[in-house]
């Protein structure tokens, strides 16, 4: 099994830096990782980059050919990437025998809550590579400090985890950056938690413009709350505490922990991260376990 991630999330939320931070904090525990770039509009990567989109398509090849805007060029390039999925299929096995993947993806939000294309690619590639993948769906966190946004991003963040179907993480980037857009409403507990959105009602009344949609609004976050899907996790890409924390929910999600984690990753993750919920070591213990007593099982029947 292989394991990665799908970064998402909008233009601005710090995909491309958090590809690069995780990277950097991956490599320094102790896995071997492989950033992929499917974003064919970034044309300034900071990491190094093991399989680029732009070898296959480029946008702004796409735009002048086939005289589309950004929005209309990315949504072709997906559909291009999804017809000519043995490409990336042939980039991508040689990765896997020892290789943790991060897939940068666009920073259109239709891709991955509206048109099937992004969601068919990564199907594929789960299906025919045995791929263990979970969905990291960044958010600025200067989102909180105004309620519209707030609520628009919790919609965004429900639609997408309702029509990707991966394990998923909401993150609130750029934590470190909150204060600087002014005081919250509320504790920092309320945005990641995603509680009683009732409360957000009187803030939003406030405002003239978002007071005459009062009852859509309401309506709005009935359903966020009836789903009951949506909560956040923080993250402060220089700091190795809050990278730490994320990386060990990333693994719960997608199953990293049952493979085993080397032992400079544990030791590592008792450091930065302080006590861990999860014993990697009796997991391990028992997966050997079980193994052994299969394999006496296997020598028993060949014995019959």
């Amino acid at each position: 099994m292989v394991f990665g991630q799908v970064v998402i999330g909008p233009p601005g939320s710090g995909k491309t830096t958090y590809c690069n931070g995780m990277s950097q904090f991956l490599n320094l525990i102790g896995r071997k990782v492989a950033v992929v770039n499917l974003d064919p509009a970034n044309d300034a990567l900071p990491y190094e980059c093991a399989v680029n989109i732009e070898d296959l398509v480029k946008l702004e090849d796409v735009m002048a050919e086939h005289s589309l805007g950004p929005n209309g060029g990315l949504v072709y390039c997906m559909d291009y990437l999804e017809k000519n999925i043995d490409w990336l299929e042939s980039k991508l096995k040689p990765l896997i025998k020892d290789h943790y993947l991060l897939f940068d993806f666009p920073g259109q939000v239709e891709l991955f809550f509206l048109h099937a294309n992004a969601k068919r690619v990564i199907m594929k590639l789960i299906k025919r590579l045995n791929l263990r993948l979970t969905a990291v769906h960044l958010v600025d966190a200067h989102l909180c400090s105004d309620p519209g946004k707030y609520i628009s991003a919790l919609l965004l963040c429900l639609s997408t985890m309702v029509h990707l179907e991966l394990p998923h993480v909401n993150v609130l980037s750029k934590i470190d950056l909150i204060e600087s857009y002014g005081r919250l409403a509320f504790n920092l507990d309320f945005y990641t938690d995603v509680q009683d959105l009732s409360y957000l009602q009187h803030h939003l009344d406030q405002d003239p413009r978002s007071a005459k949609y009062r009852k859509l609004t309401k309506e709005l976050c009935e359903v966020i709350e009836s789903y009951g899907l949506v909560n956040f996790t923080t993250l402060d890409i220089q700091d190795k505490e809050s990278v730490g924390n994320l990386v060990k929910l990333i693994d719960k999600s997608n199953g990293y922990i049952f493979a085993g984690i080397e032992e400079s990753a544990v030791e590592f993750s008792k450091i930065a991260v302080g006590p861990v919920d999860w014993d990697y070591y009796r997991v391990a213990a028992v997966q050997e376990k079980y193994m052994k007593d299969d394999e006496d099982l296997d020598l028993g029947n060949n014995k019959d």
